[in-house]
């Protein structure tokens, strides 16, 4: 009976005698349902919890199920198989590290600093990288350390760039040249181990000479380098401002030309114009033209002239001026005729006027 009893309980199930197994009345124990519904409300949370999983704006997640990864890029709330999936997430903002100096207390560390030229001249260099992760599932399964590999490409590509330019560039004015061509190295590099990483920039924080008396003698050359770029704007200003004056006074020089040139143009089409319509009245009467012409020549010629008369016995007699010729000569107004055998104006050179001319004749020289 009691072995039925037992069974009949286990199964669900009351005694007929109303529970009753001969050792008295048995009730119900509610402490053990609250601990069954605790532990199933827990059971329940703790699925609840891990069904889900968030990505931020700046990050990327790899789910893993059973081992295969899957990349997971878009942000907001997402769902997986609790227990089975698994997710592992990725800052895909730009980060970066120090080659060279400790970023957090700017220490130096010439283990990383000092390299050589191709000048064989010592000098510390300091550089940032800056990087991403452009792929989360290579990021996280195509290597164990990928920023150490980053960091170690970096540091050999630094080297073998710096080895190749002379210490003035490094110092100076080779610095862009040297970030390009390092980054260059870097991404070729990058490329070919392909582990999810992505070379953002670098830059050289700080290049210098290892000793103090070789860092003056640069800053004094980096002193006069500046000196020449200064004078060299300063030269520049100038320029400027005299091409505009100077191009103001070309350009009044040139216009003054031209109106000069039309000006001779103008007057030579005119000349030309008016000695066509005398050719043509030549052409009507070339005789009278002619002796007109000659009157006109005259008219501007013989004021200006000094007539000379000399005897054959070499006395000379100078008149002048020519009006005696035309008969007549003004005396205050008055016309008068001079006498005959006189003449109106005699040099003080006339020596022995009053000599008759050989042969009937005088010569007559004009200056």
């Amino acid at each position: 009976m009691k072995s039925d009893s037992f069974r009949n309980k286990r199964n669900g199930f009351e005694t007929m005698d109303g529970g009753m197994d001969g050792q008295g009345p048995k009730g119900k124990n509610p402490a053990g349902k609250i601990a069954g519904i605790v532990a199933a409300v827990v059971v329940l949370a703790v699925l609840a919890l891990n069904s889900t999983y968030e990505i931020k704006e700046q990050e990327q997640a790899v789910l893993i199920t059973l081992g295969q990864a899957q990349a997971v890029s878009e942000p907001g709330l997402h769902f997986k198989i609790p227990f089975i999936q698994q997710v592992r997430k990725v800052n895909t903002t730009i980060q970066g590290f120090a080659i060279g100096y400790n970023s957090e207390n700017d220490e130096v560390d010439e283990d990383e600093s000092l390299m050589i030229t191709s000048d064989f001249n010592f000098i510390d260099v300091d550089f940032y990288v800056e990087y991403r992760y452009s792929d989360p599932v290579k990021a996280l399964y195509a290597s164990k350390a990928p920023l150490d590999i980053l960091r170690g490409i970096s540091q050999s590509c630094i080297r073998t760039v710096i080895g190749s330019y002379p210490v003035d560039d490094v110092l100076t004015t080779g610095k862009n040249e040297i970030q390009a061509s390092i980054k260059e190295m870097i991404l070729k590099r990058l490329e070919e181990q392909d582990i999810g990483i992505q070379l953002v920039n670098i830059t050289i924080q700080d290049s210098e000479p290892p000793t103090a008396e070789v860092m003056e003698a640069f800053k004094a050359v980096e002193t006069a380098k500046q000196g020449k770029e200064t004078a060299l704007n300063n030269a520049n200003k100038y320029r400027n401002e005299q091409l505009p004056s100077a191009q103001a006074k070309a350009d009044g020089i040139i216009k003054d030309a031209e109106a000069k040139k039309t000006e001779r143009i103008n007057e030579a089409t005119a000349q030309v114009s008016r000695f066509n319509s005398m050719y043509q009245e030549y052409i009507k009467n070339p005789a009278v033209t002619r002796q007109r012409m000659f009157y006109e020549a005259m008219e501007d010629v013989l004021p200006d002239l000094k007539v000379i008369i000399e005897s054959p016995n070499g006395n000379t007699q100078t008149i002048y001026p020519l009006e005696s010729f035309t008969g007549t000569q003004e005396e205050d107004g008055q016309t008068q005729t001079p006498a005959s055998g006189q003449s109106p104006v005699q040099d003080s050179s006339v020596q022995d006027s009053s000599a008759a001319p050989q042969n009937g004749t005088d010569e007559i020289a004009e200056d």
